[in-house]
C-alpha cells in the first residue's frame, strides 16, 4: 500500500525544527526557533500544548517521561512530560548545543556543542559526566549505540567519529563530510543513526547516498542511493524493527529503503521543497513525522509493513511471470504503469501520487516486487478522485530475481493494458463555506463574523450552544441560543439571524430564522427542506433571505418567512453573500485543472426591478488558489479574497470587471502567517481583517484583535512619483464608483464625499501634468488633460503657458474647445430624448446629470461653488441650453462636478484671440500662473469649508442604503417653478432689450415659457454678438461653429467685462408687467447707470421670485446651485 502524505501544517516560526515521538507514539513533540516545545496529539490538533524552554530550541529528545532540550542559552534542560514542569539543567556548554539524544534505556543523554565538545551525562545524577574531545569544529549530530558501548558523532571538521564511551577514546574516524566553520554554513546537518536492537550498522548520510558501516569492523559493505536524489542528504532514521531506513534531503525529498534488499520503497516530495531537518519513526506503526527548515510539521502514514510480511504469493508470482513473458522486451514506455499503480485520492492522499510539473521526467516505473514499489508523492492541489482512474494490477516478480537488480532502472518495464493519460490533472472541487466562519470540525468556532456582529458556536462536553454578539448593541442585545439541532451554518444582519443544519436519518435539513427586528410577537420561523436536500450556503439581505442547496437550487424567502422565487444554479454552490437588494452567488462552473478552481459568479438585484448584473461570469482567482471570503463592502460593492491573500473588488466603472485591490501577503511577517478577512470599507479605504500567526483562521479565545490594512492597486513602478500618483488616482476613481451606483438607485449619501473625491482626483491629475511638463512629455500632458474637468483643464492651460510650453497650451486649448462642443452635442441629444419622452407622456426621467452640468457652468462664471441639483422632470422638457454641460464627457468617465478653481482665476484662453490682443493676454497669464497649483490647494480648502457649511455636514460614515424620500424631490421641484408670465410679455422684452435673450430656442412652445431658467452671461453676450461672428465668418452654417468662435472671443474679455455680463444675467426674468416697463426705461440710459439700476432692481425683486419657505426647507435646499439671500 503506498504511503500517504498528509498536508503539512505550521509548527514553529522559520528556522531549524526538530521532532520526535513519545514512548508510546501517542503524540508528536516538536521544538523550534521560537523557543517553544509543542505536544501534538495528531497532525490535525489545532490546539497543541506549548512549553516555552528558552529563546531558541535546537534539539529535543523524549524518554521515560523526561523531555530534554538543547536551548540557545548554552544549556541542556530537562522538563517533565507531559506536564512541562522544569526539572533542572543537565549540563552547560560555552556555546550553543546543536544536538541532544537519549540512549536506549533513557538513563543517559549525549549532547554536542559548537565548542567542539561532546558530553555524555547521567540523567538521574548530572554530576556523572564524560567529555569526549577530538573534533576540530562544531559538532553537528550524535547517535547512541543501542548497546551503550559506542557513540557516533559528526562534525563540521568533515569527520564522522565513533567513540568508545567507557574510556572516552575515538575508535574510528571517517573524513567523509565537507568541511565548514559553523553549523549555519554546513551543507548538511548529517543526522546519523544506529540500527535499532542489534546496532549492527551505522547509517551516515554523505552527499547523495547513505553509507552503512558495520559494527566493530567499521568497514563499508554497501551504500544506499537512488536516482531521484538530486541534493545532499540531511538526515537518516531507522524504523523500530531495524529493517527500513528513511532519509531526508535538503530539497525536501524523503526516501525509504529496505536495507536487506537495498530496494527503494517510498519516495515522498515535500510540497514546497524545503529542507527536511527532522525525521522520526513511530515506535509501533508505519508513520514518519518530519519537519522542515521553515518550521512546518508533516506526517507520512502507511509507509511500510513493519512486521515484514510479504504481500507476494504464488498466484501473483505466476501471473507476474506470465506477463513478463508476454511483454518481454517492451521497454519503450516511459511511465506506463505509474498512474495505474498509484491512483490518486482526494484529501487524505491515502492512495495518492500527485505529480508536480518539475518532476514529470522523474516518474519512477513500478517495480516487479512489492519492496521495490515506487511511490512518488507530492502534496499539492493537483490530486484527483480515485474514481477517475482504476488501479491496474501490480505485476510481481519472483524472489529469485533479487540478485539481478540493485537499481530500479535496470528492471524490465511493465506496460499497462489501459491507455496512459499524460494530461493535466483535475482539481478537487472546493467545498461550500460561509464567509467569516472557521472550520466546522472545531469544538469552539466562529459561525460568522461580519460588520454586524459575531456568532460563535460551542460544542463540547459541557455545552452545545450558539452565542450572538452585536458590534452595535443598539441593534439588539447579545443572545444565547441552544444548538440542539446542531446548526453548522449561520448569517447575521441588522434584521435577523439565519441558521441552517444538515439533514439526519430522522430529521430534514432546516432553515431557522430569528427575526428580532419584527414588530409583532412572533420572531422565529423554520422551514424544512425537501427530502434528500441539504442547505449548503445561506445569506441575508434587506428584507429577504436566501438558501442554496445541494439540489442545485436557490430558494428565496422574505425576512418574515414567505417563500419567494426559486431558481436553479448552474453548478454546486461555493458561497453566497447579500447586501441590501444585492445577492452574490459563487458556484462551480466546471472542473478545474492543475490546482486551479473553476468558479462562476452571479450578481442579482432583488428590488422592485429584479435584474441580473453578472450572468455566471468566470471568477478570477490566483493560480492554484481557492476562495476564502466573499462579501460586499459597507457601501455595497462586491468583493472577495482567495487563499493567496489577494482581495479583489468589482469595478462597476469598467464593465463590471474584477480588480485586485490588496495583497494581504505583503503585510505578513512570516510565510505561515495569514490575514482572515472580515470586511471592506471604501470610504475610508480600509480592509478589516484578523492577523493569524501560523494559521489561516483565528481561535475564538482569546478574542482576536482586528487589524486595518490599506489598499494598493498592483500598478507598475509604484516606487516612482509617477507610478505612485497614477495608482492613487485610479484607486480614488474606483473607490468612488459606488457613489454613482447609489445615485443611480436613489440611495442617500453624503454629497461632500463626492466633491472631495473629485477634488483629490483633479489635484493628482494636475500634479502628474506638472511632472510630465518637467520631463518634456507634452503628449502625455494632453492625455492627462483629457481626464480633467473644464476648470482643471483651464488651470492646466495656464500652467502650460506659465511654463512657456506654448505648443502644449495650444493643444490644451483645442482640447477644451472640443470637449465643450462634444458636451453640447451630448446635451442636445439628451434634450431631444427628453422631448420624445414628453411626447409619450413619460415623466419619470431623473434630472441628475442635466442639473449637475448646468450648475457647473454657473459655478465657472460666478467663480463660486455650486452643488448638484435635483429637479422635477417637467423643467427638463423645454430646456435647450447648449452650454449647460461642462463636466461630464463620454471619453472621461472620471470627470465629475466639483472641480476646484480659485475665485480670482479667469477663464481666458490666451491662444485663440485676434492678433492685436494675443500678446497682452499671454503676458498676463504668464505672470499669474506661477503658483497655480498652490492657489488650487488653498481655494480647495475654502471650497470644502463652504460646501460643508451649506450642507450642514454630517458624519462621514455612510448611512444604510435607504431610497430617497419622494417628498424631498417634489419639494425641490416645486421650489424651482418660476412665477408664470404671459408669452406676449416675453416677446415684448425680447424686442425692447436684445441683451435679455431667452435661453429657449424658437422651437419651444409659448405655453412652456414658465419653466425658463435665467440666462447665463455668455448666452446674453453671444446673442448680442452673433451678427458680428457671422459677418466675420460667413462660412459658418453650423451652430456648433458659432458656439466655438463665441467661446474663444468671450474668454479673451477682461474679468471686469465678463463679470458685467454675469451680473446682467443674474437679474433674471421679470415677474410682472411693471418690471418689464422699468426694464424698457433702463435700456435708454447709458451702460453704467444701467448696471447700477439692474443691481438695485435685482435686490428689490428677489423676494417676489421666491415662494415663502420655512427655515427647514431652506436648509434642505441649501445644497442646490441657487443662492439663498
Amino acid at each position: 500500500m503506498p504511503a500517504t502524505q498528509k498536508p503539512m501544517r505550521y509548527g514553529h516560526t522559520e528556522g531549524h525544527t526538530d521532532v520526535c515521538f513519545d514512548d508510546t507514539g501517542s503524540c508528536i513533540v516538536t521544538c523550534g526557533s521560537d523557543g517553544d516545545v509543542r505536544i501534538w496529539e495528531d497532525l490535525d490538533d489545532d490546539d497543541p500544548k506549548s512549553i516555552n524552554v528558552g529563546e531558541k530550541a535546537y534539539s529535543c529528545a523524549l524518554k521515560n517521561g523526561k523531555l530534554v532540550t538543547a536551548v540557545s542559552n548554552n544549556t541542556i534542560q530537562v522538563h517533565t512530560f507531559p506536564e512541562g514542569v522544569p526539572d533542572g539543567i543537565l549540563t552547560r556548554f560555552t556555546t550553543n548545543a546543536n544536538h541532544v539524544v537519549f540512549n536506549g534505556n533513557g538513563a543517559k543523554i549525549a549532547a554536542g556543542s559548537s565548542d567542539f565538545i561532546v558530553k555524555v551525562v547521567e540523567v538521574v545524577d548530572s554530576s556523572q559526566q564524560k567529555t569526549l574531545r577530538g573534533h576540530d569544529a562544531p559538532v553537528l549530530s550524535l547517535a547512541f549505540d543501542p548497546k551503550d558501548i559506542f557513540l557516533a558523532s559528526a562534525s563540521c571538521d568533515g569527520t564522522v567519529r565513533v567513540w568508545q564511551i567507557s574510556d572516552q577514546t575515538c575508535a574510528i574516524s571517517w573524513p567523509v563530510l565537507q568541511k565548514c566553520n559553523d553549523v549555519v554554513n554546513a551543507k548538511s546537518i548529517c543526522r546519523l543513526a544506529w540500527q535499532p536492537k542489534s546496532g549492527k550498522l551505522l547509517a551516515v548520510p554523505v552527499e547523495k547516498s547513505v553509507k552503512l558501516y558495520r559494527r566493530e569492523t567499521w568497514n563499508n559493505p554497501f551504500d544506499l542511493s537512488d536516482n531521484f536524489i538530486s541534493q545532499t542528504l540531511n538526515i537518516v532514521t531507522w524504523s523500530p524493527c531495524g529493517q527500513y531506513l528513511a532519509a531526508g534531503t535538503i530539497n525536501g525529498l524523503i526516501i525509504v529503503w529496505n536495507v536487506e534488499t537495498k530496494d527503494c520503497l517510498e519516495r515522498v516530495k515535500h510540497e514546497k521543497g524545503y529542507a527536511i531537518c527532522g525525521l522520526a519513526w513511530h515506535p509501533t506503526c508505519g508513520q514518519i513525522a518530519y519537519t522542515d527548515a521553515e518550521g512546518n510539521l508533516g506526517l507520512l502514514e502507511n509507509v511500510c509493513e513493519l512486521n515484514g510480511k510479504k504481500s507476494s504469493s504464488k498466484v501473483s508470482s505466476k501471473v507476474d511471470k506470465d506477463y513478463n513473458d508476454l511483454f518481454d522486451g517492451d521497454n519503450e514506455s516511459s511511465a506506463g504503469d505509474f498512474l495505474n499503480d498509484n491512483a490518486v485520492e482526494i484529501g487524505s492522499f491515502s492512495k495518492g501520487v500527485i505529480n508536480d510539473g518539475e518532476d514529470d521526467d522523474d516518474l519512477m516505473l513500478a517495480s516487479s516486487r512489492p519492496r521495490q514499489r515506487s511511490h512518488f508523492l507530492e502534496d499539492d492541489e493537483n490530486s484527483v478522485d480515485a474514481a477517475l482512474m482504476k488501479n491496474g494490477s501490480r505485476l510481481l516478480k519472483d524472489e529469485e530475481e533479487d540478485d539481478q537488480v540493485d537499481n530500479i532502472h535496470s528492471l524490465p518495464l511493465i506496460t499497462s493494458q489501459r491507455p496512459f493519460y499524460d494530461g493535466p490533472m483535475p482539481t478537487p472541487r472546493q467545498k461550500p463555506f460561509q464567509s467569516g466562519s472557521t472550520p466546522s470540525h472545531l469544538t469552539h468556532r466562529f459561525m460568522v463574523w461580519n460588520s454586524v456582529g459575531i456568532i460563535r458556536c460551542y460544542n463540547d462536553e459541557q455545552d452545545n450552544a450558539i452565542d450572538v454578539e452585536f458590534h452595535d448593541t443598539s441593534i439588539h442585545h447579545a443572545t444565547h441560543l441552544s444548538n440542539a439541532l446542531n446548526y453548522t451554518i449561520a448569517d447575521l444582519s441588522q434584521e435577523a439571524v439565519l441558521l441552517a443544519c444538515e439533514s439526519t436519518d430522522e430529521l430534514a435539513s432546516k432553515l431557522h430564522c430569528l427575526h428580532f427586528s419584527s414588530w409583532d410577537s412572533s420572531k422565529e420561523w423554520t422551514v424544512d427542506m425537501p427530502q434528500n436536500e441539504d442547505v449548503e450556503a445561506i445569506c441575508l439581505g434587506h428584507g429577504w433571505a436566501a438558501a442554496a442547496t445541494n439540489a442545485l437550487l436557490l430558494r428565496l424567502f422574505t425576512i418574515g418567512g414567505v417563500q419567494k422565487e426559486i431558481f436553479s444554479l448552474p453548478g454546486p454552490v461555493v458561497s453566497m453573500a447579500g447586501h441590501g437588494e444585492q445577492l452574490l452567488i459563487v458556484y462551480h462552473r466546471g472542473t478545474g485543472f492543475d490546482g486551479d478552481q473553476c468558479l462562476g459568479v452571479q450578481l442579482l438585484e432583488l428590488g422592485k426591478k429584479k435584474k441580473q448584473i453578472l450572468h455566471g461570469d468566470p471568477l478570477p482567482l490566483t493560480r492554484k488558489s481557492y476562495l476564502t471570503w466573499v462579501g460586499f463592502s459597507i457601501e455595497g460593492t462586491p468583493c472577495y479574497a482567495d487563499s493567496e491573500g489577494i482581495v479583489r473588488m468589482l469595478n462597476r466603472g469598467l464593465g463590471n470587471t474584477w480588480v485586485p485591490v490588496c495583497n494581504t501577503r505583503e503585510h505578513c511577517k512570516g510565510k505561515s502567517d495569514h490575514y482572515w478577512v472580515l470586511g471592506v470599507h471604501e470610504n475610508p479605504q480600509q480592509l478589516r481583517c484578523i492577523p493569524c500567526k501560523g494559521s489561516r483562521f483565528p481561535p475564538t479565545l482569546p478574542r482576536p484583535a482586528v487589524a486595518i490594512l490599506s489598499f494598493k492597486l498592483p500598478y507598475c513602478q509604484v516606487a516612482t512619483e509617477k507610478g505612485q500618483m497614477e495608482e492613487q488616482f485610479w484607486r480614488s476613481v474606483m473607490f468612488h464608483n459606488y457613489l454613482d451606483y447609489l445615485a443611480k438607485n436613489d440611495y442617500e449619501f453624503e454629497e461632500n464625499i463626492k466633491d472631495e473625491g473629485i477634488r483629490e482626483q483633479q489635484e493628482l491629475l494636475l500634479k502628474m501634468l506638472a511632472l510630465s511638463c518637467k520631463l518634456e512629455r507634452e503628449f502625455r500632458c494632453v492625455e492627462l488633460a483629457d481626464l480633467m474637468t473644464p476648470n482643471a483643464l483651464n488651470l492646466a492651460i495656464r500652467y502650460a503657458s506659465g511654463s512657456r510650453k506654448l505648443i502644449l497650451a495650444q493643444r490644451l486649448s483645442e482640447l477644451a474647445v472640443e470637449k465643450a462642443a462634444e458636451m453640447a452635442v451630448v446635451q442636445e441629444e439628451e434634450e431631444d430624448v427628453g422631448r420624445k419622452r414628453n411626447a409619450g407622456h413619460c415623466n419619470t426621467t431623473s434630472e441628475w446629470s442635466q442639473s449637475r452640468v448646468r450648475n457647473q457652468v454657473e459655478e465657472a462664471e460666478d467663480s463660486g461653488e455650486a452643488d448638484e441639483v435635483e429637479e422635477n422632470p417637467e423643467i427638463r422638457k423645454h430646456r435647450q441650453n447648449l452650454f449647460s454641460k461642462s463636466a461630464n464627457s463620454s471619453d472621461a468617465p472620471a470627470v465629475k462636478s466639483g472641480a476646484v478653481i480659485s475665485s480670482s482665476q479667469g477663464r481666458a484662453n490666451p491662444f485663440k484671440v485676434s492678433a492685436n490682443s494675443k500678446e497682452s493676454a499671454i503676458s498676463t497669464n504668464a505672470a499669474r500662473s506661477t503658483n497655480i497649483l498652490d492657489n488650487m490647494n488653498k481655494s480647495s480648502k475654502k471650497s470644502i469649508a463652504l460646501n460643508r457649511a451649506a450642507n450642514n455636514e454630517k458624519s462621514p460614515v455612510i448611512k444604510p442604503l435607504i431610497p430617497k424620500p419622494k417628498s424631498k424631490q417634489v419639494s425641490a421641484a416645486s421650489y424651482f417653478q418660476k412665477t408664470p408670465f404671459q408669452p406676449d410679455k416675453t416677446d415684448e422684452i425680447k424686442e425692447e432689450k436684445p441683451k435679455s435673450v431667452s435661453s429657449e430656442t424658437p422651437a419651444v412652445c409659448p405655453q412652456n415659457t414658465e419653466n425658463q431658467r435665467p440666462k447665463t452671461g455668455f448666452q446674453m453676450w453671444l446673442e448680442e454678438n452673433r451678427s458680428n461672428i457671422l459677418s466675420d465668418n460667413p462660412g459658418f452654417s453650423d451652430e456648433a461653429d458659432i458656439i466655438k468662435e463665441g467661446m474663444l472671443r468671450f474668454r479673451v474679455l477682461s474679468a471686469e467685462e465678463r463679470k458685467a455680463w454675469t451680473d446682467k444675467a443674474k437679474g433674471g426674468p421679470a415677474s410682472d408687467e411693471a418690471e418689464a416697463k422699468k426694464r424698457k426705461r433702463v435700456v435708454s440710459e447709458n451702460s453704467e447707470t444701467e448696471n447700477q439700476k439692474e443691481e438695485a432692481k435685482k435686490n428689490l425683486n428677489l423676494p417676489k421670485k421666491q415662494k415663502p419657505l420655512d427655515i427647514s426647507t431652506n436648509q434642505k435646499l441649501s445644497a442646490f446651485a441657487f443662492k439663498q439671500e
